[in-house]
This record gives structure tokens, C-alpha cells and sequence, in this order.
């Protein structure tokens, strides 16, 4: 296993990414105050490049390749969001990308892959080892594999958005009692937990899976590594993970003060308030956090809460049903 990324990591991120990555702004609404009961700080990374948090974790990691390393070009695997994050920072240095994408990947996410100039090639979700296919692609373009989540220089990059919102609280008189964070392998709430650990002590941190994929939530009741049963709907996409990674759970179980689930009903309900109130287009797997919110899931009464919005490359169909 790679060295574990720290708080330290996290701050040289947040040097390394300025003035190439979104400062995306704090948001707060009287009618989400009021639902909830607490004071809730929103941040939207749907304003990010890209569309998600994940340019700042594939930025940070294509920044960090030795010279040597970007002749051979960066591979990784993702159902959308990385890999359109990886293609456009790569393209941003010059190195070539292959992402591997499944083949219900949304169209939405493969085009824009495809408008940063990145190869895909297509594999079953279903059938497929997506870490075997990335393995043996990198050995046959002596590439550099960068993965989703399973990295010290993504997870420190991630970690960025709420390095960013604890500072935004600050500067209103405000400290996070609790943050929920959207997740899938677990990089992005690790490198948010890594933040808070030095930025904001006492903040708790909730990881937000949807029903059925709850792999983080399980393996922190079980103190280990296990499996999500998977049988939730695949609504989520960006959030199908069955098993946490090595790397994240390691960060992510002395630091996370536990994991809740959200069902798609709740997640409709809460894509639906972010376009009506936040004026926000939010994929669903980015809208389990808000959700949680909402639904009572993490408790916000009488406290500040920080909700990541992790995301909003969604589908036209899919966006529409939220407004149905």
C-alpha cells in the first residue's frame, strides 16, 4: 500500500491547484436553514471544471508526474467523472490519456471525455475487472495509472473542497459542527476528513452512500474492509463502489465519525431542491449528501453543517425526473 496521504498533502493540493482549479463559492439558502433547522453551507462542485470535485484530485495527480512519466500518457477507469477529469487535465500538460468507461457510461460523461482529446475503450460493468483491464492497458502503453479514488495524490487534491470550506466558514464567523460528503471508493471524503483534521478539529465527518452500495458505511461497523450487497438501484452511477479502497478505508476509519444511506426517492427530492432553490444542476450521485441533509439522515438541528455537492454531469432524461 502507497504512503497515506496527510493533512500536510492536503495543503500542498491546495498550493498546487491554485489558479487551476474552480474556488468554488459557499452557498447557504433561508429555505434549507429552515427545513433542516440548522445553519447548512453548500458547496457546489457542479461549478467545478469538468463538472465535479474529481478535477482536483486528477489535477493534483497529473501535477505530481515525474517528467520521465508523462511521455508514456496516464490511464485510469471510471464511469464518467474522473475519466472527464483526467482527460482534461491532462490535455491541460500534454500527456496522453486512455480511459477505460463502462459501457452504460452517460452520454453526457463520454462526450466530454471525448472533447478533451482522451482514447476510451469500453468494458462490461457487469463482467468486467475494471483494476485488471486499467493494469494491463498501463503495462501495454508503459502509462502511469492514476485510479478514482485509490490514490494519495487524488485523495489530498480532493481534500481541497473542504479545505476551501472551512476557510469560506471562517471567514463568516462560522465553524462546521459536521460535513457530509458524497461517496463512492471513499476518496473524496477521505481527503475532506484529512482537511478538517487540521483545518477544523471537532468538525464530524459522515460518509453518504446510496441504499444497496453502502460499502463504506458497512466496513466501519465492521472495522474492516467488506462488501456493499449491490442490490441497491444503480441510479447512483457515480457512486457504485462495492468495496472501499485500500487506501481510503485506511484514511477514512480513524477520522470518519460514521456512513448513512439515501434512497433515489430522497435523492430526487434533494436534485429537485437544488435546481429550485441553490439554482444548481446536480447529478444524482452528487446529490446524496444534500439529501442525507434533508432527509434528518445527519442531524442539522442546531448545527452547522457542511453539505458537498459533489457533482453535476447528469443526464437530460435522468435530470427530468427530478423535476417530474
Amino acid at each position: 500500500m502507497s504512503a497515506l496521504p496527510t493533512h500536510d498533502d492536503v495543503r500542498a493540493a491546495a498550493e498546487r491547484l491554485a489558479g487551476r482549479v474552480v474556488r468554488t463559492p459557499m452557498l447557504r439558502h433561508p429555505v434549507l436553514d429552515a427545513l433542516t433547522g440548522g445553519t447548512i453551507l453548500v458547496k457546489p462542485e457542479p461549478l467545478q471544471r469538468t463538472g465535479s470535485f474529481k478535477f482536483r484530485g486528477a489535477t493534483n495527480a497529473v501535477l505530481r508526474l515525474a517528467a520521465e512519466k508523462r511521455a508514456g500518457g496516464v490511464v485510469t477507469h471510471s464511469s464518467g467523472n474522473h475519466g472527464q477529469a483526467i482527460a482534461c487535465a491532462a490535455a491541460s500538460e500534454g500527456v496522453k490519456a486512455l480511459i477505460a468507461m463502462p459501457q452504460d457510461a452517460p452520454a453526457i460523461k463520454v462526450e466530454s471525455t471525448r472533447r478533451w482529446g482522451a482514447e476510451i475503450t469500453f468494458f462490461d460493468r457487469l463482467t468486467t475487472d475494471r483494476d485488471a483491464l486499467a493494469n494491463r492497458l498501463t503495462e501495454e502503453r508503459g502509462a502511469t495509472l492514476i485510479p478514482p479514488f485509490d490514490h494519495p495524490d487524488v485523495i489530498a487534491g480532493q481534500g481541497t473542497v473542504a479545505l476551501e470550506l472551512v476557510e469560506d466558514a471562517a471567514a463568516a464567523g462560522l465553524r462546521m459542527d459536521a460535513l457530509a460528503v458524497c461517496t463512492g471508493g471513499g476518496g473524496l471524503v477521505g481527503g475532506c476528513a484529512l482537511a478538517v483534521e487540521g483545518a477544523s478539529p471537532g468538525t464530524q465527518v459522515f460518509a453518504v452512500e446510496p441504499e444497496g452500495w453502502d460499502d463504506t458505511a458497512r466496513s466501519l461497523a465492521a472495522g474492516q474492509r467488506v462488501r456493499a450487497d449491490g442490490k441497491g438501484s444503480t441510479f447512483c452511477d457515480s457512486l457504485l463502489s462495492i468495496t472501499p479502497g485500500e487506501i481510503t478505508f485506511a484514511v477514512n476509519q480513524p477520522r470518519l465519525a460514521g456512513g448513512v444511506s439515501v434512497t433515489p426517492e430522497e435523492v430526487l427530492n434533494a436534485m429537485r431542491f437544488a435546481f429550485d432553490h441553490l439554482k444548481l444542476v446536480v447529478e444524482p450521485g452528487g446529490a446524496v449528501a444534500l439529501a442525507a441533509v434533508l432527509a434528518g439522515h445527519v442531524p442539522a438541528r442546531g448545527r452547522t453543517v457542511g453539505v458537498v455537492i459533489s457533482g453535476g454531469n447528469v443526464d437530460p432524461a435522468v435530470f427530468a425526473r427530478s423535476l417530474a
